[in-house]
């Protein structure tokens, strides 16, 4: 009995051997109460190898297959796929860390509180900041460069208003730039009693820049802050050749583990050295869309509209250049492989872009081209954008910011028909969300909440903002992963959990789907995951 019960153990263990011979050893297995894999598909369980999904489906299934060198198991907590920011400025927001932030003021005088603050803890010889509004102060009008002008009149002082289509500017940096009574621009204006400077006179003034170290530690503190908040992938909506550059040396040297997917600005330079040389697709870094401004912003009266502006008659925004101009980069990047977006808000500006691209499917069927914002859109086009396969490209936070504003600026009809969501999916157009930070905050579950519930962080106003255009869960979390990787050329590689697909998640003790509007503010990330890796948690 004893050599019988013997020769069983053997053979048992012969057996067990065998079984963990075969199993295929892989990187990690990752057990979560459940796992998004992507809108309206869950798991329990995922195993990672070479930095990609291998496979899905329970714990005991996985285990049974596979041979991980690790596992982490996040009991009771809920992953998804890592969020993509499908229009944000990234480099920007990395160098605002670095300048006076006025974000939120209530007022000029608090402005120039900050401002005062600032420099005295960090002394300049030119003093940069952004963010301030004036449609969140009590006057709504544009402040005047006088309080500037005596506490700094040998420092130039540019602030860019929040969302950097208007800024003002003092007499010193006036001067540093040549702005005189006799000084032009097309595509913009400029009020030189108050020092305001809207759209394409903004850019009169060129800021001076860091040096290269400066640089560096304010993109590698930009992009702690990002994967902390669960962005895995950002698309930067515009940068000139030397930035696009720092942004890619960073990226090839394993500094920068973010994905980036960076647009050309619509600068002479830096098309004809890109073109030359054609566009870059790599894992982490993608430079494959040109940028193009066709009007300025809503708030500072840039857009243009269709019908003058409710609150300045005979005021119908600014159109940035002559349409002949966006028709020839459009049939030249059609010929190529090149992608187009345009910045478009106004009614007209996106009637206009949808006119543009027509050129461009007339030779690519697929080339994929890109609205930036498609913030007014008249009923009229949502056709023809759909007949020719334009996306989209949206900030759900965009409407919540403005809506107290919003219908004062446009009037009583065109705001039906403004901060669309819902209304472009009914026409089957791919919807990528974004959060167009600094603009906005970083945080993508700001975007969440305002692509599902159409509420402010104080879940104002009860039942959404025009609620018509609210998105589901699966929709917004399709936005907010695959959608923006269709919109870069990635969709096979990126934005879902199945196999193939880049590790990119991110964990929460928290189920989205079951959360509402009100319980969105004091949420938090508790692990960021890039290519398997993780480069955060709590």
């Amino acid at each position: 009995m004893a050599r019988i019960f013997f020769a069983l153990l053997i053979l048992l263990s012969s057996v067990s051997c065998q079984t963990e011979a075969k199993k295929v050893p892989v990187d990690l297995l990752v057990v979560a109460k459940q796992i998004y894999l992507k809108a309206g598909e869950t798991a329990q369980a995922m195993v990672i190898k070479d930095g990609k999904v291998w496979a899905t489906g329970s714990q005991k299934e996985l285990e049974s297959a596979y041979k991980p060198q690790a596992t982490k198991v996040f009991e009771g907590m809920y992953i998804y796929p890592g969020f993509n920011d499908a229009h944000a400025h990234f480099l920007g927001y990395a160098r605002s860390l670095g300048r006076v932030n006025l974000v939120a003021t209530q007022s000029w005088q608090e402005c120039l509180e900050r401002l005062q603050n600032f420099a005295e803890k960090n002394p300049n010889d030119f003093l940069l900041g952004r963010g301030w509004d004036q449609n969140d102060w009590e006057s709504k009008e544009f402040p005047d460069r006088k309080a500037l002008d005596s506490l700094y009149p040998h420092t130039p002082v540019l602030l860019k208003r929040i969302d950097g289509h208007a800024a003002i500017a003092n007499q010193a940096a006036l001067d540093y730039a040549g702005i005189n009574a006799s000084t032009t621009v097309a595509g913009g204006t400029i009020d030189l009693a108050k020092g305001i400077l809207i759209d394409n006179a903004v850019d009169l003034i060129e800021e001076p820049q860091n040096d290269p170290e400066r640089d560096k530690e304010l993109i590698l503190k930009a992009q702690e802050y990002c994967i902390h908040a669960g962005l895995t992938s950002i698309t930067d909506a515009g940068l000139k050749k030397k930035d696009i550059q720092i942004l890619q040396d960073l990226s090839e040297s394993g500094e920068l583990k973010l994905r980036l997917n960076v647009m050309v600005s619509d600068d002479s330079a830096s098309l004809a050295y890109y073109f030359a040389r054609g566009p870059i697709e790599q894992p982490r870094f993608r430079l494959k869309t040109v940028k193009f401004y066709l009007d300025g912003a809503l708030g500072s009266r840039g857009a243009l509209l269709l019908n003058s502006y409710a609150d300045d008659p005979g005021n119908y925004g600014l159109q940035l250049k002559p349409t002949n101009y966006f028709l020839e980069m459009a049939d030249s990047l059609s010929h190529q492989k090149w992608q187009m977006a345009i910045h478009a808000i106004g009614d007209s500006a996106n009637r206009l872009a949808t006119q543009i691209f027509g050129v461009g499917y007339l030779h690519n069927r697929n080339h994929r081209w890109r609205i930036e914002h498609a913030q007014v859109v008249h009923p009229q086009d949502l056709e023809d954008m759909k007949a020719l396969g334009v996306i989209p490209s949206i900030q759900p936070t965009h409407a919540t910011s403005d809506m107290y504003w919003a219908e004062e600026r446009l009037g009583p009809e065109a705001i039906q028909y403004a901060y669309r969501a819902q209304s472009f999916l009914d026409q089957g157009l791919v919807l990528p969300l974004g959060t167009d930070f600094p603009v906005e905050d970083i945080n993508p579950l700001n975007t969440f909440r305002a692509a599902r519930f159409r509420v402010d962080a104080n879940a104002y106003p009860e039942g959404g903002f025009r609620a018509e255009e609210a998105l589901s869960f699966d929709e917004a979390l399709k936005g907010m992963t695959w959608s923006g990787a269709y919109a870069s050329f990635e969709e096979e590689v990126k934005g879902l959990l199945e196999r193939g697909y880049y590790a990119d998640f991110i964990v929460m003790d928290r189920d989205l789907k079951k959360l509402k509007a009100d319980e969105f503010s004091n949420l938090e990330v508790k692990a960021t995951a890039i290519n398997g890796e993780f480069l955060y948690s709590l």
